[in-house]
């Protein structure tokens, strides 16, 4: 199997004991991207050219990570809105996940709205797969995922670029979407948090 060098956004941590503000990702990451024989590199939020940056290291493919919620690192809005302007250009395939899947939904025009409970919060549950080519990838209709997220988005907030493949089977929330015309994807669960054979399914299919 071809090694792919696959782009991965980072979040930042504020450390208030240095007063300064860090990249970071969890290494569950690189556990699953290997098992897909898969090169993570890790994108900067402070690169000042990241278009030259992800040209010499010919990346194929972006994965924008979970963590912090939009607007709080105006630095990482900037850097994933220019990683998703340059995948549309370049025609790379995208993973957004959690926040990373808010922000496509977001850049394509759709909305993100807080949770009003805290049934998303480190808590697992089942989801329904509508879209076929997804029943065959997991190799079923349903399945259980985790859940880290306190922002949700609703059928009505979804862009209308794109369409739902995965729903929260309490709620109704999207867990899983498509955009119609370009290899766009985003899932609200966390596939490194549980790096199986799903896990790798998915991300086989989307960079493969």
């Amino acid at each position: 199997m071809e090694n792919l060098r696959i782009g991965i956004s980072l979040r930042i941590d504020k450390i208030q004991s240095y007063d300064e503000n860090r990249d970071a990702i969890s290494q569950e990451w690189t556990t699953l991207l290997e098992k897909c024989d898969i090169t993570p590199i890790l994108i900067p939020n402070s690169l000042k050219n990241i278009k030259n940056f992800l040209q010499e290291l010919e990346i194929k493919g972006i994965i924008l990570s979970g963590g912090d919620n939009i607007g709080e690192f105006p630095e990482r809005d900037r850097t994933e809105n220019e990683l998703i302007e340059y995948s549309l250009k370049n025609e790379l395939p995208i993973l957004g996940v959690c926040r990373g899947m808010q922000i496509l939904n977001k850049f394509f025009g759709g909305g993100v709205i807080k949770n009003e409970s805290n049934n998303h919060v480190k808590l697992n549950h089942k989801i329904t797969i509508l879209n076929s080519k997804f029943k065959k990838v997991f190799d079923n209709s349903k399945m259980e995922v985790n859940s880290y997220h306190n922002n949700i988005i609703r059928k009505s907030e979804l862009n209308n670029d794109s369409d739902i493949f995965a729903i929260d089977e309490r709620d109704n929330t999207i867990e899983g979407f498509f955009h119609l015309k370009y290899p766009i994807f985003g899932v609200m669960w966390h596939p490194e948090r549980k790096s199986d054979e799903k896990s790798s399914q998915l991300l086989n299919e989307i960079f493969r």
